[in-house]
């Protein structure tokens, strides 16, 4: 190659990168689409529209918010590993997709961490036991009590990972032979609970509230390890009868792998400000959401943790690779 050419060559790459420093830090441009693992009504989508709906005003661009459930939220997840990794489109998602799915399913397409490049946690959903309201049961001590008097006839609903294995971990603990009925999410499944066409369900306490306060689900416990501000009068379950129960729906936001770390930081700062704001707190605990941040350091550790934990639980809730 000749020195001239040579030139032209490092000129050129000079050039490119130069652009693409220029596009980072002018980053974002246009809308930015966020991908969710569940459907419409679903804690992640509420949450997620209040969150988007401040960071739109910081960054001055639309988020655009496009559902993909199905698959225990594999296509969502998938959809955003293959993206391309500019900063425009993104990933809420919880702990079905990057702490439970290695564990609960036989093959992904998608590798929870080599895949993505974390930006954020965003906070946790606190779950609890909902039964039809029809239901002869006050309490979990009464409803296992309901369960052995009609062995192999209850069933449990699940819209996630975190449903799934709350209702698989409660069948063992209580000796309870229970079928388990799986929905692409949350809202569905409770409305075949409601309707009695599924016996109960642990849903996350932002979908579920509603339709205990309107009198058409019972609500019994939390299943965090103590008793949760979002729902105070709630026993947890450990104090209901189900000793050492603590499962917990974890919210972050991911990129694609690849994605510039410029681009990274930026979405880190704005949401941070955002989650951060005492009004925005209080509109997210309003609906559920116990809501904090972190680095993307912290939040990629995280993961790390959490894909330790969940092997644990659904290892113990005896639960097999579908």
């Amino acid at each position: 190659m000749t020195i001239r050419l040579w030139s032209a060559v490092v000129a050129l790459s000079m050039s490119v990168v130069l652009h693409a420093s220029a596009q980072d830090a002018n980053y974002p441009t246009k809308a930015i689409t966020v991908v969710l693992p569940f459907g419409p009504g679903s804690g992640t989508d509420t949450t997620t529209r209040i969150i988007t709906k401040y960071l739109s005003e910081s960054l001055g661009q639309q988020f655009i918010i496009d559902a993909k459930p199905g698959a225990n939220g594999s296509i969502a997840a998938t959809t955003v590993a293959r993206a391309k990794p500019d900063g425009y489109t993104l990933f809420a998602t919880t702990n079905t997709t990057h702490s439970a799915n290695p564990f609960l399913l036989k093959t992904l397409a998608y590798d929870p961490q080599k895949d993505f490049k974390a930006i954020a946690r965003t906070g946790d959903l606190p779950f609890m036991l909902v039964v039809d309201a029809k239901i002869p049961v006050k309490s979990v001590k009464e409803l296992i009590a309901y369960g052995k008097a009609n062995q192999g006839k209850l069933t449990f609903a699940s819209g996630s990972s975190s449903s799934h294995v709350s209702g698989a971990t409660f069948a063992r603990q209580a000796g309870l032979d229970m079928q388990h009925v799986p929905y692409k999410s949350n809202p569905p499944a409770l409305t075949d609970v409601i309707g009695g066409r599924v016996t109960m369900m642990f849903v996350d306490i932002l979908t579920g509230m509603p339709m205990v306060s309107s009198g058409d689900l019972r609500a019994l416990a939390v299943t965090t390890k103590a008793r949760s501000a979002l729902a105070p009068d709630l026993p947890s379950m450990d104090e209901a009868g189900v000793p050492g129960f603590d499962i917990t729906s974890w919210q972050g936001w991911f990129a694609p792998a690849g994605t510039p770390n410029e681009i990274v930081v930026k979405l880190n700062t704005e949401l941070r400000k955002v989650i951060n704001r005492p009004d925005v707190k209080a509109e997210l605990a309003a609906r559920g959401m116990d809501a904090f941040s972190s680095s993307p350091e912290e939040m990629d550790q995280f993961v790390k943790d959490q894909m330790t934990l969940w092997r644990r639980l659904v290892s113990e809730a005896g639960i097999e690779r579908q």
